[in-house]
């Protein structure tokens, strides 16, 4: 079985940073790999990927970033996002949450750590919680 997701680029680069290949963040990156999560994209939403990936801050190899990219441009679905009434106090989570929101048709998560950025609702979910609804569901 097969979940649609948007993955947070708090989650991404959690994943790409961890020295612990048991981490939630690294299994979710990895369910992608594997085609357990079909990743849900947009232009904003690879773009800002691209954006946080090259912040020298992170020190990753530019081979690590188009790796990363192409996995996403190869496997994700692109989605039209769904204007939402809710407003951020960060502006560049709104297209998570917009893409999320227009692909509950597909019963659609966002895999977040950062939940309190977004308002309360049973989709947002948190790397470990992805992890376990990707462990207990049936084919």
């Amino acid at each position: 079985m097969s979940v649609y997701a948007v993955i947070d680029t708090n989650v991404l680069i959690s994943a790409i940073l961890s020295k612990k290949p048991d981490a939630a963040t690294v299994k979710v990156i990895k369910a992608v790999a594997d085609g357990k999560i079909i990743p849900l994209i947009h232009e904003d939403i690879l773009a800002e990927y691209e954006d946080v990936l090259h912040r020298d801050k992170f020190h990753l190899q530019p081979s690590t970033i188009q790796t990363v990219m192409r996995a996403f441009r190869i496997y994700g679905v692109e989605v039209t996002p769904q204007q939402a009434d809710e407003t951020f106090s960060d502006p560049d989570d709104l297209i998570f949450y917009e893409i999320a929101l227009a692909a509950q048709d597909r019963s659609a998560y966002l895999v977040t750590g950062n939940q309190r950025h977004y308002p309360a609702r049973n989709f947002i979910v948190t790397p470990a919680h992805m992890i376990y609804i990707l462990e207990n569901a049936s084919d």
